[in-house]
């Protein structure tokens, strides 16, 4: 079963307990791209306290790391935004 938006948000709220988060499909904008038979591409915009002092790679790591069980289940692309509470 290819994995969902659901979810992706389901575990990313479990590991990082996010003040915001949003996570979008936006698989049917790569249609006909290679990558597209490979897994789905989201985005996610996330805020959590967990990423205060992180660097960008650090941030995305943490997010890479809670999602490691579903990116063997059709994660081909993820685009991420990653914010501590209070920055824009």
């Amino acid at each position: 079963m290819m994995v969902t938006a659901t979810d992706i948000e389901a575990g990313l709220r479990a590991a990082l307990d996010p003040l915001s988060l949003e996570v979008q499909d936006d698989s049917h904008l790569h249609a006909g791209h290679a990558g597209a038979r490979e897994g789905r591409h989201f985005t996610v915009r996330i805020t959590a306290g967990r990423f205060y002092g992180l660097s960008r790679v650090a941030r995305h790591r943490l997010i890479y790391d809670a999602l490691q069980l579903l990116i063997p289940r059709g994660i081909h692309a993820l685009a991420i935004e990653a914010r501590a509470p209070g920055e824009s």
